[in-house]
């Protein structure tokens, strides 16, 4: 995969896919431009070129038709704040318009694309699409890491039609981390897995247990793995039918010497709502008619134990229901753990980031992966599309 430093862009049109699907409040003010400072690096070196940029981005969830809820006008203005740049918005990604736009365009300009899926071809990895959007530009960059597990036409299906194909510094910063997490880690390496759902994380669970020293499990999650050894959870988050699947994964940590952790006591409440009664229980004593929403103090204890000479960590998932203060403290306890380790430590997906940021301790983690769904792919030892379609191009 080729980086965007090793090919020549001075004074060339650039189509970077990056991914600007940032969050909003109730009145379009967004509230965390981290996917925007991501992507600087990349922006900044080709204004250092002199390049022209032109830059593609979805937003929300607009379902193939124009809503200009959805618009990426509020990002053209942050994007000029922090660059301090005159940014033009087109009024679409395709069209004659935009080409004419791009045509008039001089070194070192930028435009910013309206949003991508505003088409339906987009996500359809239509290649008619694919060959409008790159006959804007002469070299791709992909830098959008979050969206690299995506077969669309901006991630992948462009790449057919450019000689040059490049990684941004973003996307290239997160494979070099994964891989230094997984693929060669200093050992030990413990991965953390909270979050609801087995079914939703099976296939990274059984990878990641071919390569990892240590794996803890918290969430609700974990209360599929207590019920599948015997113990009773009450009217808990529990998917039945993968009680055998648990106890598959735990023999399997047994076969291959990887120490298993799982709650020892937790937090449970009679109804899922912030000011339920509540109170601390061990796993082995969970009222028939309440439900687990966190780990407990022991347990919050015998992770951190857990991690103590841990070297490297990967940390996927919440250990509870974490939005709910009441519910918080394990989640909590653990971001402070995880921060004040030595070790190699990368958080991503699953609200982790936003547990990491809510505690504050965003700068203590080594790398904060901007990537849900892209991670976890490469949790499951997958290759991400985006990255397969710019290899293929090296």
């Amino acid at each position: 995969m080729k980086n965007i430093k090793d090919i020549d862009i001075r004074e060339k049109k650039i189509l970077i896919r990056v991914d600007f699907n940032v969050p909003f409040d109730e009145h379009n003010n967004i509230t965390d431009d981290t996917r925007i400072r991501g992507v600087l690096p990349t922006i900044n070196h080709a204004l250092d070129e002199h390049a022209k940029i032109i830059i593609m981005s979805h937003l929300g969830r607009p379902k193939g038709k124009r809503q200009e809820k959805f618009s990426l006008a509020p990002v053209a203005k942050r994007l000029s704040r922090l660059i301090d740049k005159d940014i033009k918005l087109a009024p679409d990604c395709i069209g004659e318009e935009v080409r004419a736009i791009v045509d008039a365009m001089q070194p070192g300009e930028v435009v910013l694309l309206e949003n991508l899926r505003f088409h339906a071809a987009e996500q359809e990895n239509d290649r008619e699409f694919s060959k409008k959007l790159a006959s804007l530009a002469d070299i791709f960059v992909n830098d959008a890491f979050a969206v690299a597990h995506r077969a669309h036409a901006s991630v992948v299906g462009v790449t057919e039609f450019f000689d040059q194909c490049a990684a941004g510094f973003l996307l290239q910063k997160e494979m070099d981390y994964f891989q230094r997490s997984m693929g060669d880690p200093v050992r030990p390496l413990v991965a953390i897995v909270g979050g609801a759902k087995v079914s939703s994380k099976l296939g990274a669970l059984r990878n990641m247990l071919d390569r990892v020293d240590k794996m803890i499990i918290g969430g609700a999650m974990a209360n599929t793995f207590l019920k599948s050894w015997g113990y009773s959870v009450g009217k808990s988050k529990v998917e039945d039918d993968l009680l055998e699947t648990a106890r598959e994964l735990v023999e399997k940590a047994k076969s291959k010497g990887v120490k298993f952790y799982l709650p020892v006591d937790c937090i449970v409440a009679d109804r899922f709502e912030p000011r339920a009664e509540t109170m601390r229980t061990t796993v082995q004593e969970v009222p028939d008619e309440w439900m687990i929403l966190d780990i407990g103090p022991a347990t919050t204890l015998l992770f951190s134990e857990a991690l103590e000479n841990a070297r490297t960590i990967v940390w996927n998932g919440p250990m509870g229901a974490f939005e709910m203060d009441a519910y918080s403290r394990g989640t909590m306890a653990m971001v402070q753990r995880v921060a004040g380790s030595h070790a190699l430590t990368i958080v991503g997906g699953g609200d982790t980031d936003v547990a990491v940021h809510k505690a504050g301790e965003t700068n203590n983690i080594s790398y904060m992966s901007t990537g849900g769904g892209a991670f976890l792919m490469l949790m499951e030892g997958k290759t991400l599309p985006g990255v397969a379609a710019l290899e293929e191009k090296k």
